[in-house]
């Protein structure tokens, strides 16, 4: 089983402990992953200022990988959701497809639409399969209450993306049980993390993120984990600033599900950047069976 590894411009700045865990747990798996260093940004930050700009800087990714007959993973939502988008933009209107190809062709490439785009959590769930992905848990989780974020750019618009059920979604619970965590009903699973009003409204950003911890918290959640590097950064870091600022934050520890499942696969925690999050995620060790092999292998 082999993909394009599609990383985006966010997580080698600022989540490397992102690459670095999926690498190691789709290792694991029988995954292999192939890079493309001419790969470039999706092109989400043009999206709602120029809309050719921004199918064409996704639509040239979408021709690399292509050109190597590989289905794209992408462990990045909003880049998930924009590669789909400019698919499914592409798809639907022949004349802007026609134009982005023209320009494609000064470099020799063209996107034909031949190849998939898929999230590390759908080839997860649907590649690799949940039995396969079970059977490599050698340290499953015991009396531990994760509450999943799904995230926003996975599930809308639904007909584009087509990650999962966008009023029920199942996949990321059914993930995380596999580690014989508990997933938590929380009423606000599926709204923002307020990552994309930072800078724009910082206000009501840090009020969607710290109603989400409260309502986690309120439903027994002992962690919250995602993936995507937004919400991510919003639950880690961001958390962290709010708490060194008042006394009243839930605290609500949040972890990458690449580490989550890494570490009950037995990865090694460097390989998983455990010290990477700017919230300490080691107390969850404590959850884990008895019969501890230790946690030095590769």
């Amino acid at each position: 089983m082999e993909f394009a590894l599609f990383l985006g411009c966010n997580i080698p700045i600022r989540l490397k402990q992102y690459e670095t865990s999926s690498r190691a747990v789709l290792e694991q798996l029988g995954v292999t992953l192939v890079d493309i260093p001419e790969f470039n940004c999706c092109g989400y930050p043009l999206r709602n200022i120029d809309l050719k700009a921004f199918v064409l800087s996704s639509a040239r990714n979408l021709a690399l990988a292509e050109r190597q007959n590989l289905n794209m993973i992408v462990l990045c939502k909003c880049g998930y959701g924009t590669l789909r988008m400019a698919q499914h933009l592409m798809k639907e209107n022949t004349s802007l497809r026609e134009g982005v190809n023209a320009n494609l062709a000064k470099e020799g490439l063209k996107y034909e639409g031949d190849i998939q785009v898929k999230h590390l959590l759908t080839v997860l769930f649907n590649d690799v399969g949940t039995e396969a992905v079970k059977k490599k848990v050698t340290r499953p989780y015991e009396n531990v209450k994760i509450a999943t974020h799904y995230g926003c750019h996975a599930l809308r618009p639904s007909s584009v993306v087509q990650f999962d059920d966008p009023v029920a979604p199942t996949i990321f619970d059914q993930l995380v049980e596999v580690t014989g965590a508990k997933s938590v009903d929380w009423s606000t699973k599926l709204e923002c993390c307020g990552g994309p009003l930072a800078g724009i409204h910082d206000e009501l950003s840090l009020d969607f993120t710290k109603k989400k911890l409260a309502d986690a918290k309120k439903a027994g959640a002992h962690y919250m984990t995602t993936g995507c590097v937004f919400c991510q950064i919003q639950f880690d870091a961001v958390q962290k600033r709010i708490e060194a600022h008042t006394d009243s934050n839930p605290h609500v520890p949040s972890i990458l599900y690449s580490q989550l499942l890494g570490l009950c696969m037995n990865i090694n925690k460097d390989a998983l950047g455990l010290d990477r999050n700017q919230i300490d995620i080691t107390g969850l060790e404590r959850f884990m069976a008895a019969n501890d092999p230790g946690l030095n292998s590769a």
